[in-house]
């Protein structure tokens, strides 16, 4: 049995219970005592270890609540009725909520796969952390490109993926187990803006941008204010200096 952490399990005894059955269940590979019934005694026992998330049905059935990762293993049950023994084992695997990927761009915005390439690149990478039993990978619409898997406890995991910044393509990273998965879809245009025109600020988080043709107006709008500072400002030194020079030569002519 394959199960989502959280939720709750019941392992059947699949036999119609009689009047003096001893049912017993057993855990792990010590067969610890965990619960059971006594028929003939008209009694019943449950750990006191689980007696809080385990309990017995009427039919000898265990029922385990808001099962837990602690919980996977093998669990043996015994039946013991007035003309045999039977036996029966349940081997049950709880996997982990799955978390969502993370995609980030783990490059510069426009550099391209290759020095002879004029085609501009991003490099994305998915990751996510403290998974175990999960697979990672990359699709391209409904075709897989890359995968990595892990089966180590709490481990993180990330796979790389290029692509053109105008790649019109849809992409997506999926997480997922054997009973469950978790789907982060790529926003191309947020992570590989196009280049032209466009200085970025932040390569990790995303397009803080300001276009360069403003640095150029900007640039253009002072240089002119520049000039005409300096030509009213040389005019206004020329007048001067000629109003001078014709004062000096009136005077001249006075005296003479």
């Amino acid at each position: 049995m394959a199960v989502m952490e959280g939720s709750s399990v019941t392992l059947q005894t699949g036999v119609n219970k009689q009047n003096d059955d001893l049912i017993v269940w057993y855990f792990g590979p010590a067969n610890t005592l965990v619960a059971q019934i006594n028929g003939k005694a008209n009694s019943t026992k449950i750990h006191e270890s689980v007696v809080r998330r385990m309990r017995l049905d009427n039919d000898g059935s265990l029922t385990i609540l808001n099962i837990t990762t602690a919980d996977s293993g093998l669990y043996n049950l015994k039946i013991t009725s007035k003309k045999r023994v039977s036996y029966k084992r349940f081997s049950v695997t709880v996997y982990d909520n799955l978390p969502v990927p993370v995609i980030i761009r783990n490059t510069s915005p426009c550099s391209s796969s290759s020095e002879s390439s004029s085609v501009s690149k991003c490099v994305l990478q998915c990751s996510v952390v403290n998974v175990s039993h999960v697979t990672l990978s990359w699709y391209r619409g409904l075709s897989l490109l890359s995968n990595i898997s892990a089966s180590d406890l709490s481990i993180s995991l990330s796979l790389s993926l290029e692509v053109e910044n105008q790649d019109n393509n849809t992409y997506s990273c999926v997480l997922n187990n054997p009973i469950s998965n978790q789907t982060k879809h790529l926003d191309i245009n947020t992570l590989c803006p196009p280049c032209t025109g466009t200085v970025f600020l932040d390569a990790r988080y995303g397009p803080i941008f300001l276009p360069v043709c403003l640095i150029a107006v900007l640039f253009v709008i002072l240089l002119l204010l520049g000039v005409i500072f300096f030509k009213i400002k040389r005019g206004g030194y020329q007048k001067g200096r000629s109003y001078t020079e014709n004062k000096i030569i009136f005077m001249t002519f006075s005296s003479s």
